[in-house]
């Protein structure tokens, strides 16, 4: 049977309790166990897809082709494992699946109420989210005491009480404020947060206490004695160089003794030796390249947060700090491409949707392709490169793609009507469709052409599997005139367009697909691993 590790948070939100719970997992997973992961949204959307990236930030895909919470891009890169939609549900799907069995009969004409059938159906989608491992860590969004949360606080209570549960193990994380003023350390934040938990029937057994400053032992023996657990299951969580020193600074702590003793896990010792020296090139590296970063969500940076953390992946393998010059696309369109990636050594256009930043977008290609600097551009980044080569190559100057233009004459980048989704299944997608779901999602298999950029990047793989989330395509019609003109498709899923490269450019890159979302700290992502090595050799 499967134990439970649930990690909520207290007093306000954004303290890490993603960055927690994955620093417990990949712990736990370095002690030989098989560990799953579960983030739970309160939130009622059945699922972040059609939030606005600066209302929610980066929307994290799956290999299944789910679109999940940014958490679950932590997990994965924190464990170096590929999690499934079953790793994130949301108050949307709790009801909506109560909603749907009840209007097909499922429930023999009961009352529906909040207890027993929507907690059951929570308490049921975590125990599938633990099967098959042997320690799940279930993180609850939000903060105790929201109303959109109660629901969730019952069911990992009750959790307590499952026979078919071998254990359970609760970790509060919650701010320590430090008032100026007075030069004090407060506790009385982190004592009402845990007896909210108290009051619905939850007793933490550690604390995490985020913090600014170190921790007094004086204080920490407070904080024990208030929350009622022991002084060694209060943990400091101060603010690191980078995240991924996190489960460094946790296991210095010894954190897993209190959570191996309750969960009878034995003695544990993590083999994190890989991982540190990692660590150490992130937080003193001996090189440096500067990567323009062309994007329009640039207010909330974590729109892009699986972009920006795979440039750290692969700083750390080439021991080398990868510095963004963050790149308004639309402040391109006023003050022009030189001016702004100038002093560049590599030019990366991002994905996103919608017109707003695409002409600025366009003059960046242009600027990195006319003067040879180290391109990658994913999947917008990617569509527009065929734009632009057709503008100002091709010479069609009408030249655009169907989602910004539907009576372009020359559309570079269209709608199919119908294509294979990851299940393998046909869909009929048009511009009427929903705009939830309705995406080519999850993973795809892309065949490469030999002696190209991305199979060299990826040792020669013929064959490789990267993560999708786009509705538009490129158009074939238009690929004997680029690929007579320079523009060479060096990658096709399934008789669709998936990379292309130019001739002659020392590296350029276009991908349809989000390498990002398969970047791990110990895996860096190879197609991005490239370009940054690119970029670091750029003359």
């Amino acid at each position: 049977m499967t134990k439970y590790i649930f990690v909520t948070g207290g007093v306000l939100s954004s303290l890490g309790k993603g960055i927690t719970a994955a620093s417990v997992g990949t712990l736990l997973k370095h002690s030989g166990f098989d560990v799953g992961m579960l983030k739970i949204d309160p939130y009622i959307n059945v699922d972040p897809g059609t939030m606005s990236p600066l209302e929610h930030g980066e929307v994290f895909v799956t290999k299944d082709g789910a679109e999940t919470d940014l958490d679950i891009g932590n997990y994965e890169r924190f464990l170096d494992a590929s999690f499934l939609k079953t790793s994130n549900f949301t108050t949307g799907q709790v009801y909506s699946s109560v909603i749907e069995r009840e209007r097909a009969g499922g429930y023999l004409g009961q009352t529906i109420q909040v207890i027993p059938h929507i907690v059951g159906e929570i308490v049921n989608r975590i125990k599938q989210a633990g099967e098959e491992h042997d320690i799940l860590v279930v993180e609850l969004g939000g903060t105790v005491g929201d109303i959109e949360g109660l629901p969730f606080m019952e069911a990992i209570r009750q959790m307590k009480h499952d026979d078919d549960v071998a254990g359970s193990f609760f970790i509060h994380v919650t701010l320590i404020p430090y008032i100026k003023a007075a030069g004090e350390m407060k506790s009385k934040p982190t004592q009402h947060s845990v007896q909210e938990l108290r009051r619905i029937g939850i007793t933490p057994q550690m604390i995490i206490a985020r913090s600014e400053n170190a921790l007094p032992k004086t204080f920490k023996k407070k904080l024990a004695m208030s929350c009622d657990v022991s002084t060694d299951s209060v943990v400091e969580a101060l603010d690191a160089a980078t995240i991924y020193d996190i489960p460094v600074t946790f296991l210095r702590q010894n954190i897993l003794k209190p959570i191996a003793k309750e969960l009878e896990l034995g003695e544990l010792a993590p083999d994190m030796e890989e991982w540190d020296s990692l660590v150490k090139k992130i937080v003193q590296p001996k090189n440096k390249t500067i990567v323009g970063f062309v994007g329009k969500y640039l207010e909330l940076k974590e729109a892009y947060k699986s972009l920006t953390e795979s440039l750290i992946h692969c700083g750390a393998h080439l021991d080398t700090r990868v510095a963004i010059n963050w790149v308004d696309a639309e402040e391109i369109e006023e003050r022009g491409a030189e001016a702004l990636l100038g002093d560049c050594d590599s030019v990366l256009v991002a994905g996103g949707f919608g017109s707003r930043g695409v002409e600025g977008k366009i003059q960046a290609i242009e600027y990195a392709r006319v003067n040879k600097v180290p391109y990658l551009g994913i999947c917008l980044g990617m569509q527009l490169t065929l734009v632009e080569y057709a503008r100002n190559v091709l010479g069609l100057e009408d030249a655009n793609s169907i989602e910004f233009d539907e009576n372009t004459p020359h559309p570079m980048v269209y709608l199919i009507d119908n294509f294979l989704d990851q299940s393998g299944d046909a869909q009929l997608r048009t511009h009427q469709s929903p705009m939830g779901g309705t995406l080519r999602l999850g993973e795809y298999p892309c065949d490469t052409k030999d002696g190209s950029l991305i199979q060299k990047a990826y040792s020669g793989t013929k064959t490789i599997y990267e993560r999708h989330r786009h509705r538009y395509e490129a158009n074939p019609a238009y690929r004997e005139q680029l690929e007579h003109a320079g523009m060479i498709v060096t990658g096709e899923s399934n008789g669709l367009i998936e990379t292309v490269e130019i001739e002659g450019h020392p590296w350029f890159l276009g991908v349809q697909f989000h390498p990002e979302f398969t970047s791990r700290l110990q895996t860096p992502n190879a197609s991005i691993l490239a370009f940054v090595e690119a970029s670091l050799n750029a003359e």
